[in-house]
């Protein structure tokens, strides 16, 4: 028989594990999905349903919509084996810089927004470079970042608050995606948005057809897949959530902007990390940087690009936040940071680097989002709710230790 009449070969077919030890292998990705489902489910009780409904869903969104920008930048630089304790300070000092250019110099939003961005991404390249090329530890060095930044912004705005802001800016984040067969308002009445709940049925349809289509290449590559009845029931109530929560949207004003900014940042970055060839040596730098270096990657200019793309993100919340409160304070983004680390480890990211998922970072941001909000609701002071917060992240880390030591 000669080579060329030879059959190809299939990839052998793997094993499909049972439903349960699937997720026992699985518990970081899945656990902290339950942990946000379950809280959600506590607080809707707890609040005789006040938390899902609809002004408080959008109000959620808008809420928590800088500090997911703001996870999705500090989740590579955690994996990297990293962190900025300088987010809050310089997202508030970016919306100082924005206040000023708009409301006293009378800057256009779109110049100002850009030259809000580079300035962002500047002070992340000047933190990226003491990291990466100084050596310093980016411990010392952010929190370094955070006194200054603090300090320019209570010098750019002269100890004052400066607003309001131009009608198109505050759109960033207060406006609404227009609705092209929404019927004309009614006094008195909110009418259904149509085209928000057809984009919610899309992303629904979206995500079943991605999630098959990966399933197959798995499958074609004799790679272990997820058991057919988990994949199917996952598939159902993941689409029922996204219809769900785009026909309460929809019964509200409809689609928020910020919310299509945030969503198509997650997709994005979703993208980087699991498909890029810089998103895998993020992961190989966190994971061992000696190997990482030895093996050809420039681990200097990435550490210092994860900086740069923290300033970026940082500025673009910082555009986001001071759009929302129509103002420029001086204790803008105080204690943000705080929030955003604590959803990157929540999330299922490793302190010691090397390990995290976008989608991870955006649970653990919103299962903080949803514990302000229900602790607000039922009227717990703000003292109870730092302990609360700081008690969940312990338990979060400690999960993860735990689980990698028995590993």
């Amino acid at each position: 028989m000669t080579e060329e009449t030879l059959p190809a070969r299939a990839a052998p077919a793997a094993a499909t594990p049972s439903i349960g030890s699937y997720l026992r292998h699985n518990f970081r990705e899945y656990g902290m999905l339950l942990s946000l489902v379950a809280i959600m489910v506590f607080f809707q009780v707890m609040t005789d349903g006040t938390l899902m409904q609809p002004l408080n869903l959008t109000n959620l969104v808008l809420q928590n919509s800088y500090i997911v920008i703001m996870a999705l930048g500090m989740l590579l630089v955690i994996v990297a084996g990293h962190i900025d304790l300088s987010v809050g300070s310089v997202c508030g000092f970016v919306g100082a810089v924005a206040a000023v250019l708009m409301v006293q110099y009378d800057w256009p939003v779109l110049p100002a927004a850009l030259a809000c961005l580079v300035v962002g991404g500047l002070i992340g390249a000047a933190q990226g470079w003491f990291v990466a090329y100084a050596r310093i530890p980016s411990f010392i060095v952010t929190l370094a970042g955070m006194l200054v930044f603090k300090g320019l912004a209570l010098a750019v705005l002269a100890g004052q608050s400066v607003g309001p802001f131009p009608e198109v800016f505050q759109g960033l984040s207060s406006g609404f995606i227009p609705d092209p067969f929404a019927a004309p308002p009614t006094p008195g009445q909110q009418n259904l948005r149509p085209f928000t709940l057809l984009l919610g049925i899309g992303a629904a349809l979206l995500f079943a057809w991605t999630g098959w289509r990966a399933r197959q290449r798995q499958r074609a590559h004799g790679i272990t897949s997820e058991p057919g009845g988990f994949f199917v029931a996952k598939t159902v109530v993941f689409a029922a959530i996204l219809i769900g929560f785009s026909w309460l949207l929809a019964s509200y004003r409809g689609l928020p902007n910020v919310l299509v900014v945030m969503a198509l940042l997650i997709l994005l970055f979703d993208f980087v990390t699991r498909r890029t060839t810089i998103g895998r040596r993020v992961y190989a730098l966190g994971g061992n940087e000696k190997a990482a270096r030895l093996s050809g990657i420039d681990t200097r200019r990435l550490s210092f690009l994860t900086f740069v793309n923290m300033g970026v993100l940082a500025a673009l919340a910082g555009l986001v936040f001071a759009a929302r409160l129509n103002t420029a304070t001086p204790k803008a983004g105080l204690g943000f940071e705080l929030d955003v680390i604590a959803a990157c480890f929540i999330g299922g990211a490793s302190a010691s680097g090397g390990v995290g998922k976008v989608m991870g970072a955006v649970i653990g941001a919103f299962i903080m989002g949803v514990m302000n909000n229900g602790m607000s609701i039922l009227g717990i002071g703000i003292d109870y709710q730092q302990v609360i917060k700081g008690l969940v992240l312990l338990a979060a880390v400690f999960i993860d230790v735990y689980h990698k030591n028995k590993a």
